[in-house]
């Protein structure tokens, strides 16, 4: 936690590499709305309808859409954003009111009311996209209306993260007018409430969102304009950063980009912010592959794949081995992958495959996007494949597809093996953990684990102290590692590079590192 003599603001652990004479990112000495800032990230929308998108497509919902709740500045649990008020209000964590604030109003003027909430969450599950946000209202019974600005959600079961899912970008709330209660929007025109509204949009291009003159909430905006450019490649954006084409840059910064940036010259006029983030990558395996489906195959894996080559030679440690789906900082992280399998070791590996009696080598085929998580996902798939064919039990196939074909692939489930990536919907370790398992999850593919979704989170769900639920996630975990279902990798680290000229990088990160992008202001003079 930093004190404002440095410059500094607290804010989800973040820490500064400033390249740039004096406080740089962190100083607020004026800004000039003239022109739009633009940011730079390889994490392009999959869809424009919140009720399509459980992935990266958030982070422009955050900026256009506006939820219940969300995260001012500094918040580590959610707060009021359309709506005035919110509470539980029984002891057993059911039921769940919020009162609307007076005179909300989408970007087209339309009303938004307690009707407008009731439509924006009816309708994900009544369209229930494969792999969509649907499956974050598993404790959700009904939506209930009283009046014009009160809304009663009924829950099933037990659930006090239920605000935590109210927060979620997922929840966005969208115009019945423009978004039918059984269908998806088409087009790329967008009715939102809020900070922003999207002016216009290029698919895979950019995205060029204006202020939103309807907005009611506590977003401050410290610009008037921000232009969103997607790349493919993470060269190509930072090579857009320094001839001052884009300024800021945030998803997507490849290990080289972020080592030459930090030993970049004092005088570069380019600024690095670090913070410790809690994005996974991992591997799913599918069970109704012949060989993936085989538990001793997923647990050969598990058994040889080196993390910290791969954090070092791959991704110059700027990311984290990870031995647990839910990653460290996050209360309940456990490192079960490295208590029960150790060091690398091919020899164990062999004998868990021969006790099944599995001798020849097992031919699997692996999975990854072309242009989702960065430009290492290729070398870091690559270099899966030689550790496990150095074993001599093993023979890898690479296969990849651009991240809208390949959610698709993996929805239908059509790999063996596939690579993910998990930026989280809220800080919480229910988070890395129910959204993967149960017959509807984030990954498309269902995944059976009774004693997860059927004792211990309705258990968990129970605790408003989520410090009381450190036993039940670490027998979760367990669960997880002796399936072997899910091979967690590395968990990141959040950098920001930016100009110079940009103040308020430290404030922009919510506690899902979601970017506020009207935390972002232009500064006049230094």
């Amino acid at each position: 936690m930093f004190n404002r003599n440095r410059c500094l603001r607290p804010v989800a652990a973040l820490a500064s590499l400033s390249l740039a004479t004096g406080c740089g990112l962190f100083s607020d000495s004026g800004s000039d709305n003239a022109e739009p800032i633009v940011v730079g990230t390889t994490s392009a929308p999959s869809s424009l309808d919140p009720a399509a998108s459980w992935d990266g497509s958030w982070e422009l919902y955050r900026n256009i859409y506006q939820t219940l709740l969300s995260y001012p500045n500094g918040a580590t649990v959610p707060e009021p954003d359309a709506a005035e008020s919110c509470e539980f209000t029984d002891a057993s964590n059911t039921e769940y009111r919020c009162l609307l604030r007076e005179d909300l109003t989408f970007s087209d003027g339309h009303a938004l009311d307690a009707d407008v909430v009731k439509h924006s969450i009816d309708r994900i599950r009544a369209i229930d996209v494969p792999g969509g946000p649907a499956g974050l209202l598993g404790t959700l019974d009904r939506v209930q209306v009283r009046g014009d600005h009160e809304v009663v959600f009924h829950l099933k079961t037990s659930d006090a993260t239920f605000p935590f899912v109210l927060a979620t970008p997922a929840l966005s709330l969208v115009d019945p007018e423009h978004y039918p209660a059984d269908a998806l929007r088409e087009g790329t025109d967008v009715t939102g409430s809020g900070p922003y509204r999207l002016a216009s949009y290029d698919e895979n291009s950019r995205a060029e969102l204006v202020r939103n003159d309807n907005y009611k909430g506590f977003a401050e905006r410290r610009n008037d304009a921000v232009t969103i450019r997607y790349f493919q490649d993470s060269g190509e954006m930072v090579q857009a950063l320094k001839a001052k084409r884009i300024d800021v840059t945030y998803r997507g910064l490849a290990a080289d980009d972020i080592v030459s940036l930090q030993d970049q010259n004092p005088d570069s006029g380019l600024q690095l912010v670090e913070g410790t983030g809690t994005d996974i990558s991992y591997l799913v395996f599918n069970p109704k592959d012949e060989m993936a489906g085989e538990p001793a195959v997923r647990r050969a894996v598990a058994q040889i794949v080196d993390r910290a080559a791969i954090v070092h030679n791959i991704y110059k440690d700027t990311v984290e081995p990870l031995y647990s789906m839910v990653p460290k900082g996050v209360t309940g992280h456990t490192t079960g992958f490295f208590d029960d399998y150790g060091e690398p070791d091919a020899a164990k590996a062999r004998e868990l495959l021969t006790e099944a009696g599995i001798t020849a080598p097992v031919k699997l085929t692996f999975w990854y996007t072309s242009d989702r998580y960065g430009s290492e996902t290729a070398v870091l798939f690559k270099e899966l494949k030689r550790q496990l064919e150095e074993s001599g039990l093993f023979e890898i196939t690479l296969k990849s597809r651009p991240w809208k074909s390949y959610v698709e692939g993996y929805q239908k489930g059509e790999y063996p093996v596939f690579g993910r990536g998990w930026f989280p919907d809220f800080p919480d370790a229910e988070n890395f953990i129910a959204p993967f398992v149960g017959d509807q999850n984030a990954l498309g593919t269902p995944y059976p684990a009774p004693e997860i979704t059927g004792t211990l989170l309705p258990r968990s769900r129970k605790q408003r102290d989520r410090a009381q639920i450190v036993d039940d996630f670490e027998e979760a975990q367990q669960i997880l590692v002796d399936d072997a279902r899910l091979l967690p990798l590395w968990q990141g680290k959040q950098f920001i590079a930016a100009s110079e000229e940009i103040s308020g990088g430290e404030r922009a990160l919510d506690p899902s590192t979601i970017m506020m992008m009207w935390q972002l202001s232009r500064k006049t003079s230094w």
